[in-house]
């Protein structure tokens, strides 16, 4: 089974630091329709800091400036095994926008819980509401 490297970024929302973006997958991707942390996969040569600041202006048209790395999993899906590290990160330029996603939005965790997440984020979402992965 093909193995692929992810990153993600916990984003707080400037206004509400209990809040962070989370965006929903486009309609013609896999796992379509269901929300992540904005990211995306690691390509060859890059580093994961490299990756999630050339994904976030890809995807969400801002500059990030990446943080230390606060989780970690790996989650086999019938297709593909995606190791997924997420960074804190803080957006430096920009105000995001949906390039690559349906939607996007900033929510709490506790709200998270409500949305359709992809299944490797689940254990994340748990360990966000239970304060286990530190949000600073």
């Amino acid at each position: 089974m093909k193995t692929i490297r992810v990153v993600a970024a916990l984003i707080s929302d400037p206004k509400d630091p209990s809040r962070f973006l989370v965006q929903q997958r486009l309609p013609d991707k896999s796992r379509a329709n269901l929300w992540e942390f904005p990211g995306g996969k690691v390509e060859a040569g890059e580093t994961d800091e490299v990756a999630l600041t050339r994904e976030c202006v890809e995807e969400l048209d801002v500059e990030l400036a990446v943080g230390r790395r606060l989780w970690s999993t790996t989650h086999d899906y019938d297709d593909l095994t995606v190791q997924l590290e997420l960074f804190a990160a803080e957006i430096r330029k920009g105000d995001p926008k949906a390039l690559g996603a349906q939607a996007i939005r900033f929510c709490t965790p506790v709200e998270m819980q409500a949305l359709p997440f992809c299944e490797a984020d689940l254990p994340l979402l748990g360990s966000l509401v239970s304060g286990e992965v530190p949000t600073r």
